[in-house]
């Protein structure tokens, strides 16, 4: 499913979008999906890819923020230290991670043989949400292949909502999953990725509104809902903008502003991670080649990126749960798609 007329989604914050108004707006970056939907296994994989180039000689900037650290992802401590991205970032089901990463260091090894014994090893980079009230997490459905198949379809037009690692996710007792969104400042783009898989019913906040007491009624069934938040997010942030790996950390926090406007309290169960990365430039594997000198932004322009950040990411949660479709999965658990409970979102406002 590809990304919805803009009329179908509501129109967040006052920055304009890029002309595809997702993470592809940033030169070079795509996304792909493969998807597993058969019964009691929806699940699947989604990667993104942060340049055309070999990512491995060629790094990008990155940098991190831990909203809340209730989570099982694997690479960020590297990624980290480092300031730096190496592979793909791979988004996957919480108990795909080990697979997910095994596949992706292979993955990087067919290409170059020397790791693991004359270089050093690689860090694949996975993050993942529990997908596991529709899918059967103990399946194991998730193989090698599939990030294989993910990457291959890796592209600038890409689906959104019930897809890739999106497709068993829930967010605010409906349908979760996939969702993108970019903002235009200044010369520079910010745009964002989310895995929304969070939030409580009576909680979602639309433009500012919470409908969340509407939402219940709709849903018929506020006593099976309630209690502590659960679940979890990850916030994929890039941009051309020229930064450092600190300011990268910076931006990435930003990320949960957007997070929170939608009724998100990063609750105790929540894993909240936000990770940004720069295309601005690239550094080198190779301590033979010089690293490059870059004028970086000043500190006090950061103001309007971290703007740009919060709308991008609030935008891609919205988007997330309005494209996402209705899923039935394992023993019989449903998740109904947002536009399937209210085709026409004005009327959640009126």
């Amino acid at each position: 499913m590809r990304a919805k007329p803009m009329e179908v989604f509501p129109r967040i914050g006052v920055l304009p979008s890029g002309p595809l108004d997702s993470l592809a707006d940033v030169a070079g970056v795509t996304v792909g999906h493969h998807t597993l939907a058969a019964g009691p296994v929806q699940t699947g994989v989604t990667v993104i890819k942060p340049h055309d180039g070999d990512l491995f000689l060629n790094k990008l900037p990155a940098g991190l923020a831990v909203l809340n650290g209730f989570g099982k992802s694997m690479g960020l401590l590297q990624m980290q230290e480092l300031g730096q991205l190496e592979t793909a970032i791979v988004l996957g089901s919480t108990m795909a991670v080990g697979t997910l990463a095994t596949a992706l260091t292979r993955e990087t090894i067919a290409r170059h043989p020397q790791i693991g014994r004359d270089w050093p090893t690689v860090n694949p980079l996975v993050l993942e949400c529990n997908d596991g009230y529709l899918n059967d997490a103990q399946a194991f459905a998730v193989q090698h292949l599939h990030l294989a198949q993910a990457l291959a379809d890796a592209g600038a037009d890409f689906a959104q909502g019930s897809v890739g690692a999106g497709r068993g996710m829930s967010a605010f007792g409906l349908k979760g999953g996939i969702g993108s969104a970019s903002r235009q400042i200044e010369g520079y783009v910010v745009a964002a990725l989310v895995l929304a898989n969070f939030g409580r019913p009576e909680a979602l906040t639309l433009q500012g509104r919470c409908i969340g007491p509407l939402l219940q009624q709709r849903l018929r069934e506020s006593d099976k809902t309630a209690g502590p938040e659960k679940g979890s997010i990850i916030l994929i942030l890039a941009t051309d903008a020229p930064l450092d790996a600190r300011q990268l950390s910076r931006l990435a926090r930003r990320a949960g502003a957007g997070l929170a406007r939608t009724g998100s309290d990063y609750g105790h169960g929540s894993g909240d991670i936000a990770l940004a990365f720069s295309t601005a430039y690239q550094l080198p594997h190779s301590a033979t080649q010089a690293m490059p000198s870059v004028a970086m932004l000043h500190e006090a322009r950061l103001d309007s990126l971290f703007q740009a950040a919060a709308e991008a990411c609030e935008q891609a949660i919205v988007k997330a749960l309005f494209a996402a479709t209705t899923v039935e999965g394992r023993d019989g658990h449903r998740r109904i798609g947002l536009s399937d409970l209210a085709p026409d979102w004005r009327e959640l406002l009126a």
